[in-house]
Formats: C-alpha cells, structure tokens, sequence
C-alpha cells in the first residue's frame, strides 16, 4: 500500500506551532508521509486560530483553499477557532473533520476512523470549560529547526476584556514536571541547542498544581524536587540542569510575573536568554483598566527597571493594541509617551478589532477605522526607529549566534538577545553557535563575518 501523506497549515502563536508538530510526530510514527501545503497530500489538517475577527478570516481562508489543491483529499478542521465557531464550520462542506483543542492529541486515531467508515463530515469538540487536567501529548521531539518549542501551560484566567482566548483554551492547566523534563532531554539527545518555553498563560506555570503534587514525581531522569509548590522559575531551575540544552528562551510573560525575587532567581541561571516579551497592551492606565490588564503602567516600568538592571544587554519586546475602545487622543499620547520612555526593542502593533462574545466589543466609543490606522503607523514607525538604534549600538562588536537558515549565500541566526544576523559564508554552520563581528546594518538586519577579531 502507498504511504499516505499529511499536509499542515498553522496559524497564530507558539503553542499552535507546538501541537502541530506533536501532530506531525503522531502521523509519522502510524507510517504517515509530511509534505508542505501547497503540495498534493492525501490529508491536509488546519490548526485554526481566532485571536482576532482577522484570525478567524485566515482560518476560514485555508480551510477552503485545500480542496483546490487536491479535491479528493480529507480535510481536517483544528485548533481555537473550531473550538468557539464550530456551527459556522458545518458551513463549509469541504470540511471532512471538524476537531477541537482537547482532540488535537488524537488526531491520528479520528482520522484513520474516518478513512475505515467513511462517514461524511465528523465532529469531535469537547468543552475545554470542564478540562481540569493538561492534555498531554508525550514527549515531542519532532522539529525541523534549530530550537524547539516547548509547550508547558494551556488556558487562560485573565478574562482580559478584548480576548476570546478564554472560551477558545480554557482555564489554567499546567504540564507535570516530568514530562517536561523528558521532553527537553530528548531534544537535547537530538543535538538540538536551544529551546523556547511556551503557554497559553505562561507566567501562571504551577498555579494550578495541588501543593502535594510535586512529591510525586518520578525520578526517571535523575532530579529530584522537594519543594511544597512548583512554578515556573522552580521549572527553568530545573531545565538549566539538563546537560547539551545551552539556550533557554521564554515566550511571552505577564508583566506581574516580574519580581524581585523570580529576576534574582531568573539571572543566576546561565542558561537564560535575555530577551523578553512583555506583554503590555497599552501604555495608558485608564485604558487598561478598561482592558480589564492587571497592572498599572508604574509597576510595569518596575519591571522594566529589574530586568535591565539584572541584564545589561536584554532586549524588550511587546504587544500593543491600538484604538481600543474609549481610546481618546489623549490617551493615545500617554501611551506614545510611555512607549518613548521604555524604548522597546521592537513592538507588535495590532489595531483593535471587536472580537463577538467578548466584553470589549459591546463597549461604547469604538474608535473609527483611519484614527486605528494612524496610531498603528505612529507605534511602528517607533518601534522601527528602536530597532535600527539598537541594532547599530552592536556594529564592531563581537556577538554569539546560533546559525539557523541558509538563505542563498547567506546564514540568518539569532543572538541571544534575538537579534537577527546575517553572515555571508559557504560553510554548513547551521545549529551551531558562532562568534560573530557586526560589521552593518541593512533593513532591520545585523549583518557580520566570522573571524574577525574585535
């Protein structure tokens, strides 16, 4: 019998790459083939998103581009937006397999069954609302990069006014330490140098545990953990200990999560990217009360401060969302400002987009389309200014890169403090760390030589 092949489209954030590439690992070990998209596949899954009413458009978009690619092909429906819109996915008759989040993990075993019976369009969508326990995979070590995402958390508690992602993920669940371990060890057996924590809600790691939970881990990769709670600065502690894993890089964290005491803890791990996002959203107190964010812009700052203290070098990064609803000139102008004030590093700028079945998108005062176009040109023009003034700051200084993707004559990496560079050279480099020279500047590019001694 001719080996059947899987095709997969992901959108939206880090744990979606995440379980796509758990996906990919279930289908490859039953005997799957994996081939890109736009390739002719016999089944392509698309691991939805809808963060935002454009999310939800793009989702829409992939799903009814399959059947143009190969209309004898089974097409399975995946992931956030599947889990808050499946009535509006019964309306697309391509759709062979409608799966929600808790159903990614068994991906595999819905498809073959639909292949036996034959059945028309199935659908498979538990409540995440009465998910208690994180839906465990196994240890992924299915990657086709350099680094290697690791998902640890899922759902959300905030309930921030604006955001879906609640109803979509559900509350707190937080991956047991062991499976974590076992994951990164394997990925570090595979040579792999770097790996990126990631969540739903990152910074709530642990919070979810029973206080006795931790006493029952196993010792079957040679730690041991006797602490009453466990959370995600007792994780990385954990992590920096696994032997051939040199980079541990964090994804996006709740702005409170940054202390004193977990930066004190945080900066004594040698293993720690310093580079951090930090979600912010606005930089107006009045708007994020609105948002219903739990901070203010001062401790915010605080934060700031006890990251740059602790890494001279650290690069910030963060969201921002324009025209929220209410959103003033003059509140606008204190977000300017205190965005001037931080100088982040680079800045994601969205414009608000009412998001049905979320409080924000019944509030009064919605900002009209051209003023969101102009505050987002306003942000981004910042944001690429901060960019290019730091990036020059390195230009004759010395720099280590971890070397990811040839792009013709050249290879693009990381810094540990991810910034992007460019070094021209024949040699096969990738996943290895180079000490490299910035020599220039070139559209938001670091460009470097190897061998150049400062």
């Amino acid at each position: 019998m001719e080996q059947r092949t899987v095709a997969f489209c992901t959108l939206g954030c880090k744990v979606n790459q995440y379980e796509t590439n758990a996906m990919m690992q279930s289908f490859i070990e039953t005997g799957y083939g994996i081939v890109e998209f736009e390739e002719k596949a016999d089944i392509y899954v698309v691991n939805t998103c809808t963060v935002t009413n454009m999310a939800d458009k793009k989702s829409r978009q992939m799903l009814r581009r399959v059947k143009e690619i190969n209309p004898n092909s089974i097409l399975v429906a995946v992931g956030c937006y599947v889990q808050v819109a499946k009535e509006k996915l019964e309306e697309i008759p391509e759709i062979d397999l409608i799966l929600g989040v808790n159903e990614k993990s068994e991906i595999v075993e819905y498809v073959e069954e639909l292949i036996r019976t034959k059945n028309t369009t199935v659908m498979q969508v538990s409540d995440v609302a009465k998910q208690e326990e994180f839906v465990e995979f196994g240890p992924v070590t299915y990657t086709e990069k350099t680094r290697a995402v690791i998902k640890v958390q899922d759902g959300c508690n905030q309930f921030c006014s604006y955001c879906i992602i609640p109803y979509a993920r559900g509350r707190i669940r937080s991956r047991r330490p062991e499976w974590v371990m076992a994951e990164i060890t394997r990925i570090a057996e595979k040579g792999i140098k770097e790996v990126v924590l990631t969540g739903i809600h990152l910074a709530s790691y642990g919070r979810d545990f029973a206080k006795n939970i931790v006493a029952d881990i196993s010792n079957d990769f040679e730690y041991e953990i006797d602490k009453k709670e466990f959370l995600l600065i007792d994780l990385l502690e954990e992590i920096q200990k696994i032997e051939g894993i040199e980079r541990i890089r964090l994804g996006s964290l709740e702005p409170t999560l940054i202390t004193e005491e977990f930066v004190a803890r945080l900066s004594k791990l040698s293993k720690i990217c310093d580079q951090f996002h930090l979600s912010l959203q606005s930089g107006c107190d009045e708007t994020l009360k609105r948002m219903n964010r739990k901070y203010t812009t001062e401790e915010f700052e605080k934060g700031v401060e006890l990251l740059r203290k602790a890494y001279p070098k650290v690069h910030l990064t963060t969201d921002v969302i324009v025209g929220f609803p209410g959103e003033t000139e003059e509140e606008f102008q204190k977000t300017y400002v205190f965005l001037e004030k931080i100088k982040f590093y680079k800045m994601h700028v969205f414009k608000y987009s009412p998001r049905s079945g979320t409080v924000a998108a019944k509030m009064p005062n919605q900002i009209d389309g051209n003023v969101k176009e102009e505050r987002s040109n306003l942000l981004m023009e910042l944001s690429d200014k901060n960019e290019t003034e730091y990036q020059k700051r390195y230009i004759g200084k010395q720099v280590e890169v971890l070397l990811e993707d040839r792009e013709g004559e050249y290879i693009k990496g990381h810094t540990t403090n991810y910034m992007v560079v460019k070094v021209r050279t024949t040699e096969e480099l990738e996943n290895i760390i180079q000490e490299v020279m910035i020599t220039g500047v070139q559209n938001l590019e670091t460009i470097g030589e190897i061998g150049i001694n400062p």
